[in-house]
């Protein structure tokens, strides 16, 4: 389980193809520091398992499953990702629970560049329009946002400076790709409800 709070940005060093799916190599420095294999680790908000590492790299499989769901196929040797090690069991939860586990990718359509922010609107699938609500959280790229403008296929979210330069989102531009996780708390409310009217 992770919280949206992005440590910091990796690079992407090497990508080998392994049957339908890859495997891929990040150079990172500060979640080096207890990383283990087999240890879990949030890459753009995907929720991978370590397979291999060194003082300055860890790779991670990428499986079919994965990448039917994710940006993580298209990514380019030298791209960064953003970066987030699992939430320990007495740490603060600064951002909200994401368990690393992308339900959809949404196309960014418009970034607007305010005078102390920048305000982005991404296109989403309307299959998943019942997981958000104005001023809910999401998990965009592994990043904790807060909807702050809803409609029926897009959302929208403020972005402060120090979010804008400490996470990839510096680096987007209109027409890429995102990975979406809604917030849990509204999937189990909704399969209760199913279950009640059933």
């Amino acid at each position: 389980m992770f919280t949206g709070l992005v440590e910091e940005t990796g690079r992407l060093t090497e990508k080998i193809k392994t049957g339908n799916g890859f495997q891929l190599s990040f150079e990172a420095k500060k979640v080096m520091d207890d990383l283990e294999i087999g240890s879990s680790i949030s890459v753009n908000g995907v929720c991978l398992t370590v397979v291999k590492k060194d003082s300055e790299n860890f790779s991670v499989d990428a499986i079919e499953e994965t990448l039917k769901k994710t940006n993580l196929g298209s990514l380019k040797v030298g791209e960064k990702v953003n970066l987030e090690r699992p939430l320990k069991a007495d740490a603060r939860l600064g951002g909200h629970f994401v368990l690393g586990h992308v339900d959809t990718t949404g196309k960014i359509i418009d970034i607007k560049e305010l005078s102390n922010s920048h305000f982005v609107k991404i296109m989403y699938p309307k299959d998943f329009k019942n997981y958000l609500i104005y001023v809910g959280s999401i998990s965009i790229d592994g990043v904790s946002m807060t909807v702050a403008e809803l409609k029926d296929d897009t959302f929208s979210v403020g972005i402060i400076p120090h979010t804008w330069e400490e996470t990839i989102f510096s680096t987007k531009k209109i027409g890429d790709t995102v990975n979406l996780e809604f917030d849990v708390l509204g999937k189990y409310v909704e399969k209760i409800m199913q279950a009640k009217n059933e």
